[in-house]
């Protein structure tokens, strides 16, 4: 019986599992989805604005024509037909965006970028979601449609601001869901419900389009019930976009994968205010990870802390009233009274408590990037503790503090961050643990967060359904084909998903022989390179991945021409499948060799 099979219903799926129902049980986006605009039963306060009818029909209508310029191939649309869901300060053409303050809402022409481009991969918007107003708060009670309950326990918080966007997710409402993570808003919702909240590095997901918090520091987050899912969705949606002037492109170095026995740190002060169960769930978590063979050793967690502190009691409040100061400046009482206190203290700080800060900033920084030299990442607790809605309306703004000292610092520190489920406590509430590791470290702390997934073996959010074994990677070398991938294809850029959605597993990044040569082929959408064997050349950096056997075929067919795969020799002698262009490929195209590869080449189009 297959993972579809499996199911009651498509209510919790995982994306392989609704790829699998359009690719192998001919189930069509009609049936499946129409659920999705005919909800009925009591409010649901986790949504701000649901699909309707006439909505879905639109969506169908551009998802046909999607497919018909893909030649009906599914496989070039990964994400054909799986319902998503945003958070409401990140626009979609047509839908209001309100940022959960409806006298601030307004309804944009253009989807956000990061929805762009996961309606082009074949995705389905089925709603906006609630969150704390203007993304300030940590909590999920700060928002005029009321508080979003716990997934688990409704008397105790969701976690926000991305409230809405965790709880949809963790109840199988949406396969996955866009949040926003500022000072830890994608991460501890993901720990509060029991799912994945993967915190990119700032500037890989654009936020052109996205109703700013602190705009400096703004991440666009992902929440999914995998960590397949999570980065399969982090790969299509993220790159270089010029609309946003924080964007960042790939540098050419990335992360590898770690050995086998990873070097972790852990805090050496822990702090947990109190909260047994919280701390004993921690040391459960530390343990699996040792059985597990991780190296872990206790670091100096105090320039952390400092500068998490330094996101609420600094100056840095004076970008969250830059956000609304049009709104405040119109209508104070628009504003949520404790979101409204908060921007209102940006009046106490001037340009040279600014400078101070950010002087501050660097230094710990700094500090902080020492402290994690030879390690391959920092594990936390998601949070220290959870609280009851009862709790949080009664002293908002400490509990809430509280709730930030392993989150806050992310950003500020320009680190990347991985939320995952770590376990149940007794009292029935879940527990998260957070790797977290530096800019450009999401490919590596995807690949280990996967391995401790399966290991886990932990019901999916709060749907109670297993992970499924297809999405498991495959392990064994004879299943797979490793292929050399050196443009479009590789970490991150706007054709990965090819691989990422065939469960294709990164190796390594290399480089080729010295006898190549790269050319920026001309007219290519998405741009794209072309690597030519030739009597002179460099050697070029590529990446090898571990392609399914049985997706492999499927794989090739996508290639189009003059690109091919063929025979590709690496500097230390080995030979592998790879990516080659046919000779008349390189009419009008320039010779790129020599920057080394294809990231060297597109960092020098954006300097």
């Amino acid at each position: 019986m297959n993972a579809v099979a499996t199911q009651k219903g498509p209510e919790g799926w995982t994306i392989a599992q609704w790829q699998a129902a359009y690719r192998d049980e001919g189930a069509t986006p009609e049936v499946l989805l129409a659920a999705w605009a005919a909800r009925g039963g009591p409010p649901d306060n986790a949504w701000i604005k649901r699909v309707d009818g006439a909505m879905l029909a639109r969506q169908l209508d551009e998802l046909s024509g999607l497919l018909a310029a893909a030649d009906g191939d599914l496989a070039r649309l990964p994400l054909y037909g799986v319902p998503f869901a945003v958070k409401d300060n990140i626009d979609a053409a047509g839908w209001p965006t309100t940022a959960a303050c409806p006298e601030f809402a307004y309804v944009p022409d253009e989807d956000a970028t990061v929805v762009r481009r996961l309606r082009e991969a074949g995705a389905i918007l089925v709603g906006k979601t609630n969150l704390d107003q203007f993304a300030t708060g940590l909590v999920g009670t700060r928002s005029p449609h009321g508080a979003v309950a716990n997934a688990f326990r409704p008397e105790y918080v969701s976690g926000g601001s991305s409230s809405g966007s965790a709880s949809v997710v963790a109840r199988g409402l949406a396969a996955f869901s866009l949040g926003t993570d500022t000072a830890g808003s994608g991460r501890v919702p993901a720990g509060f419900n029991n799912i994945v909240g993967l915190k990119p590095t700032r500037g890989w997901l654009s936020t052109a389009g996205v109703v700013p918090a602190c705009r400096t520091l703004d991440c666009v987050s992902v929440f999914a019930l995998t960590v397949d899912d999570a980065e399969l969705v982090a790969g299509i949606a993220g790159g270089y976009d010029e609309r946003d002037p924080y964007s960042r492109a790939q540098p050419a170095e990335n992360a590898r994968p770690w050995t086998e026995a990873p070097r972790l740190a852990i805090p050496a002060q822990l702090e947990f205010f109190g909260d047994a169960q919280a701390a004993a769930a921690f040391d459960d978590a530390v343990r699996a990870l040792k059985e597990d063979g991780a190296r872990v050793e206790t670091i100096d967690f105090a320039p952390f802390g400092e500068l998490a502190a330094l996101l609420y009691s600094g100056p840095w409040v004076a970008e969250r009233f830059a956000a609304v100061e049009a709104l405040w400046n119109k209508a104070p009482g628009a504003l949520h009274p404790v979101v409204r206190g908060i921007v209102e203290q940006a009046a106490r700080y001037s340009a040279l408590d600014a400078f101070k800060a950010e002087y501050r900033r660097a230094e710990l920084s700094r500090r902080i990037h020492r402290s994690l030299d030879g390690f391959d990442a920092l594990v936390v607790p998601t949070a220290p503790s959870i609280y009851t809605i009862a709790e949080l309306q009664a002293d908002p703004v400490e509990l809430n503090s509280r709730l930030g000292i392993y989150t806050n610092f992310a950003n500020l520190a320009d680190l990347s961050a991985l939320a995952m489920p770590a376990g149940m406590r007794e009292d029935g509430l879940p527990s998260g643990i957070t790797l977290i590791g530096l800019a450009w470290q999401d490919a590596a702390l995807a690949a280990f967060g996967r391995q401790w997934q399966a290991r886990r073996g932990l019901p999916l959010g709060a749907t109670g359904a297993p992970l499924p074994a297809a999405g498991a990677a495959p392990k064994a070398p004879g299943d797979t084909v490793r292929v050399s991938v050196v443009g479009a294809h590789l970490s991150g850029m706007p054709l990965n998903h090819q691989l990422t959605s065939r469960r294709a597993v990164f190796v390594e990044k290399t480089r080729t022989a010295g006898d190549y040569r790269l050319y920026a082929l001309a007219n290519t959408t998405p741009p794209k390179p072309g690597l030519v064997k030739s009597g002179t050349g460099a050697p070029i950096e590529v990446e090898l991945w571990d392609v399914p056997l049985s997706a492999f075929g499927a794989f090739v067919a996508e290639i189009p021409a003059p690109l091919g795969i063929g025979t590709l020799e690496l500097e230390d002698g080995r030979e592998v499948k790879g990516f080659i262009c046919e000779p008349r490929g390189l009419d009008g195209a320039r010779d790129i060799t020599a920057f080394g590869g294809w990231r060297a080449y597109l960092a020098s189009l954006a300097a």
